[in-house]
């Protein structure tokens, strides 16, 4: 771990979020997957304390929703700092998950990404699915999937002005992070291609199809330049 990562970890940094959250951040200016890892464990710790209602990590920090007549902040706060200190890194058993994309759909910015980053579309699409992707969080919108392993060639920032509306299913690429549309929403994220994988769905159990610690493969069903 570089050594600007390694203080991030060893100095986290807790706020009230109202009277009954507390936001946990370790998180330094690149994500770290090994912090990401020692959070997973850190969660299944808090979640298991009296008071403690609710724990979602995000990326490279985490909420802990409680009780605050069952639960003293301050005391909260002191036994999340003395936890923390303990808590060692251990990969989530996640499943390995196979996701078609149809590259280059109607309405994408593929050809565009390619020309920015100076490569052919193929070679953009060859790189974006080379990685084993690593469901960091699951957040923002329901079901919607927060993926760390997106090589750094290709990060970029998000669109200046977003669209209103990011069609279900769009395969998106924002800043250092890709991510997969699981409904219909105004986003900023640059869209690659579809899927027909169904990331929520509020009549099934769960509703979201993907969780923390879920490695993710994007497989080329085909290119559409």
């Amino acid at each position: 771990m570089k050594a600007g990562m390694q203080e991030h970890g060893d100095n986290p940094r807790i706020s009230p979020e109202g009277a009954g959250a507390l936001l946990f951040d370790v998180a330094g200016p690149v994500f770290d997957a090994s912090l990401q890892e020692r959070l997973w464990v850190f969660a299944d710790a808090l979640r298991a304390l009296p008071g403690v209602s609710e724990v979602a990590p995000s990326m490279n920090n985490l909420m802990v929703v409680f009780d605050p007549l069952r639960l003293d902040p301050d005391r909260l706060e002191a036994h999340m700092l003395g936890q923390w200190k303990t808590t060692k890194a251990a990969p989530a058993a996640g499943r390995l998950v196979e996701i078609p994309v149809v590259y280059g759909n109607e309405g994408s910015d593929l050809a565009e990404v390619a020309a920015s980053k100076g490569l052919t579309v193929e070679r953009l699409v060859a790189m974006h699915a080379a990685p084993v992707y690593s469901v960091a969080a699951v957040g923002a919108m329901p079901g919607f999937v927060y993926l760390s392993g997106l090589d750094p060639a290709l990060a970029l920032p998000r669109r200046a002005v977003p669209r209103m509306g990011v069609p279900e299913g769009s395969v998106i690429i924002g800043g250092a992070q890709a991510g997969i549309m699981p409904l219909t929403a105004p986003s900023g994220w640059h869209i690659l291609g579809h899927t027909d994988f169904h990331l929520f769905d509020p009549m099934r159990e769960p509703p979201a199809a993907l969780r923390a610690g879920d490695r993710i493969r994007f497989v080329v069903k085909e290119i559409r330049a």
